[in-house]
């Protein structure tokens, strides 16, 4: 079953584009109405696509009225929602643990005379999950949304929702007791706490009151640490995010590894899945170059697991080149999160309007309207990988196995129902002859220029930036 994730749709004042949520309830007015996203989810599901929304429970906006009312005096409603501190004896923060945009992680309310924690941009405290109030308020608008047919979510940060004791702490920060590796003093450290088992338990309850749910978990760590949020005997996330392939160097030792690592450690009751890139990241074409952002399509689309597109990935669209006067996100993330092109039309048919970022320069050449008119566009060619995964349960549902080869390649088998396929991907520019066991025939080529069901045996000759899906003979 497909699926589309939108990133942040509810009220905000949109200093981090959605991420600082003033309203669970509600849909920020620049997106259209509660009615608006009704018919929108009735539409997907007539189309057989499910609604996945993206929800941010670590923190909200300083606009939100708990915490407006937080910052009202000390011994307000909502004021242990949100973690603060005392000064410490200079006057300064309580420590110097730091946001994960650089800067102190807390900032002075001067009326109430104390600091509030925040791992992000000051406009966005931490809610403090220790509070059961907050739980409840957040599993809560889960449920609000669940009633609304919305099929899942993807949980923003969720290993930042059970925090270590560092956040409470006086002092130097001199570790990170979650022991990601990263500097110790980065907000980012100090989830994954102790807690996390029981958070992980609470919001999968809520989804299970509902068939037929997901919960998809935003996790930046190793896969041995990524499987702990399936959860204790499941009962977790369904899919927490491996970004692996976002992360690695592209080479064929690195991604070989880390396929291998990641299929040894998970559990029984675990699915993998697989993430290629997303709105915090340079796209993948800019990344890897043209070419071998089609060999990572027929990575991403042959691995097993569930497979997550970020928008415009399909057309091997480029981060976008963005003037310094049209700069949104003081971060840098503009290029990655300009509007993807479908016509030729003014402003490429994404609006009638003025598109919020700038389009393309060459949307004739990454616009939906002129790839899908030509057979071996990027757009086709995961039209033809997508056929294939749905057609073939060996490629959807079947095993995994790496298989040894020359330098610069990655190679596994796909097998199941009786098949097995044979993924070639040569992540090199060079051309390359890889050893075959008996007899294949060829299924599918990255360049899309070679005709199924001719056989090769011995060896298959790869050409550079190719990547080729073989059929057992």
């Amino acid at each position: 079953m497909d699926a589309i994730w939108l990133s942040p749709i509810f009220r905000s004042p949109m200093r981090d584009f959605g991420y600082d949520v003033a309203d669970y309830r509600d849909i920020d007015p620049v997106f259209g109405t509660l009615e608006d996203a009704d018919r929108l989810i009735e539409a997907a599901h007539r189309r057989g696509i499910r609604v996945v929304l993206d929800f941010v429970p670590n923190h909200t906006s300083s606009d939100h009225p708990w915490f407006l009312d937080a910052r009202s005096s000390r011994s307000a409603v909502h004021r242990d929602w949100y973690v603060w501190r005392d000064p410490a004896p200079d006057g300064g923060p309580p420590n110097d643990l730091l946001t994960a945009f650089g800067g102190p992680a807390w900032t002075l309310d001067e009326a109430t005379g104390q600091y509030w924690y925040h791992s992000f941009l000051p406009e966005q405290p931490d809610l403090d999950w220790r509070n059961p109030a907050v739980r409840e308020a957040m599993l809560d608008a889960l449920r609000f949304w669940f009633d609304r047919s919305v099929d899942g979510f993807r949980i923003d940060v969720l290993w930042m929702i059970a925090k270590d004791d560092w956040p409470w702490r006086d002092g130097p920060v001199t570790d990170a007791p979650s022991g990601l590796g990263g500097d110790p003093r980065n907000a980012l450290e100090h989830g994954d706490g102790p807690d996390m088992d029981r958070r992980l338990r609470e919001l999968r309850a809520v989804a299970d009151e509902y068939p037929d749910r997901v919960l998809i978990g935003e996790v930046y760590m190793q896969p041995h640490r990524i499987v702990r949020y399936y959860g204790p005997g499941g009962h977790g996330a369904h899919l927490p995010f491996n970004t692996a392939l976002i992360t690695l160097p592209w080479e064929a030792g690195p991604i070989r590894a880390a396929i291998e690592a990641y299929e040894a450690v998970l559990p029984a009751h675990g699915w993998p899945n697989w993430v290629l890139g997303n709105h915090d990241q340079s796209r993948v074409a800019t990344r890897l170059g043209t070419a071998q952002a089609r060999v990572a399509a027929m990575l991403l689309l042959t691995l097993r697991g569930t497979p997550t597109l970020y928008n415009g990935d399909e057309l091997g669209l480029p981060d976008g080149a963005v003037p310094p006067d049209r700069v949104v996100d003081v971060d840098g993330r503009d290029p990655e999160r300009s509007p993807m092109p479908w016509t030729t039309a003014h402003a490429a048919g994404f609006t009638t309007g003025e598109p919020w970022l700038p389009m393309t320069d060459e949307p004739g050449t990454y616009c939906v309207e002129a790839q899908a008119a030509d057979p071996r566009s990027m757009l086709a060619l995961h039209r033809n990988l997508l056929a294939l995964r749905r057609a073939e349960p060996a490629l959807s549902l079947g095993g995994l196995s790496v298989v040894d080869t020359p330098d610069g390649v990655v190679a596994y088998d796909r097998s199941g129902d009786g098949t097995r396929f044979r993924v070639l991907l040569n992540l090199r520019p060079t051309p390359v002859l890889v050893p075959l066991d008996g007899e294949w025939a060829v299924e599918l080529s990255s360049f899309l220029d070679l005709e199924p069901g001719v056989t090769v045996s011995g060896s298959a000759h790869l050409r550079g930036d190719e990547g080729l899906v073989l059929r057992e003979a």
